[in-house]
């Protein structure tokens, strides 16, 4: 089935599957669509959400942010690359920098690549230029945020750092992925003046877990990993335009976008076709 002739209907239904953690290979045996199709529209969509996004997730009235790195790796992991067959250009560890509004669970930027200072200090560029006024902003541990921070909000931020504290983990879990339990956290002042009981990773740790739970690409110990990075990259913004704009959040009862002030209106599947339409309409006219 040419992705020219595909209806509306089933490129809502395809993207739906994708953003809710289906298989290419699934949403195929599913809807009949072809892989390659599948792959086509990937692509596409991907590119579109991703440049939609970036137009519109803009003079954003946040009080508070929260940012993390969530792990996941693309065609082998990082020790593996080295011996494996005809790695494509980056393969290995493959992280999604996330930035999440604690009060209205907008992601309001996000970015896929390396962990280094240079993608911290990208990530965090990105995240103040969408941002109306100051912010508290929480981080982990991370070395790389604390020049990152520096260089795109300078003093105009309230910054702290929260370090959590892991035991060993226990005799049974050895072997196997298994994470040692937290014991503790130190929150550490950075930068202004943040309120002490606002310093917390949990909302965006949560939004961590939701997308290994929500993308089948992020799930641990399984072979369906990113085989291309710009294929993890297209998920990741076909995800999170599902999540701001379409997935009702249980506890807000509304999208985080709505929350946030982006649109007034709930969206629908069709709607966004109707943002990859336009994207491709102007692809065309170009």
């Amino acid at each position: 089935m040419s992705m020219n002739k595909l209806p509306p209907q089933k490129r809502a239904q395809a993207l739906q599957m994708m953003a809710e953690g289906v298989s290419l290979r699934a949403i195929t045996r599913l809807t009949g669509v072809s892989r390659t199709t599948l792959l086509n529209l990937l692509e596409d969509a991907g590119q579109a959400f991703s440049e939609y996004q970036d137009r519109t997730l803009v003079n954003l009235s946040s009080k508070r942010i929260q940012v993390d790195e969530v792990w996941a790796f693309c065609y082998a992991k990082q020790k593996n690359v080295a011996k494996a067959k005809a790695a494509p250009q980056g393969a290995g560890d493959i992280w999604t920098w996330v930035g999440i509004d604690a009060d209205t669970k907008l992601v309001a930027s996000w970015l896929v690549g390396g962990r280094d200072g240079s993608y911290a200090i990208e990530f965090m560029d990105d995240l103040r230029s969408r941002l109306a006024n100051r912010v508290q902003l929480t981080s982990d541990g991370l070395r790389s945020y604390l020049e990152a921070v520096e260089g795109a909000f300078g003093g105009d931020v309230d910054y702290a750092q929260l370090v959590k504290i892991y035991g060993a983990a226990p005799e049974s879990a050895k072997g196997r992925y298994s994470p040692a339990e937290c014991t503790g956290a130190i929150k550490t002042r950075i930068e202004g003046d943040p309120d002490p009981k606002y310093v917390s990773t949990s909302y965006v740790e949560r939004q961590n877990l939701n997308i290994r739970m929500g993308n089948r690409r992020m799930t641990r110990l399984t072979n369906a990993f990113s085989k291309k990075a710009e294929n993890h990259a297209h998920m990741m913004a076909i995800y999170f335009m599902h999540y701001n704009f379409v997935r009702i959040h249980q506890t807000l009862k509304i999208t985080p976008a709505m929350a946030a002030g982006v649109t007034k209106q709930l969206w629908e599947m069709s709607d966004m076709v109707k943002v990859l339409e336009d994207w491709e309409a102007l692809q065309v006219a170009a």
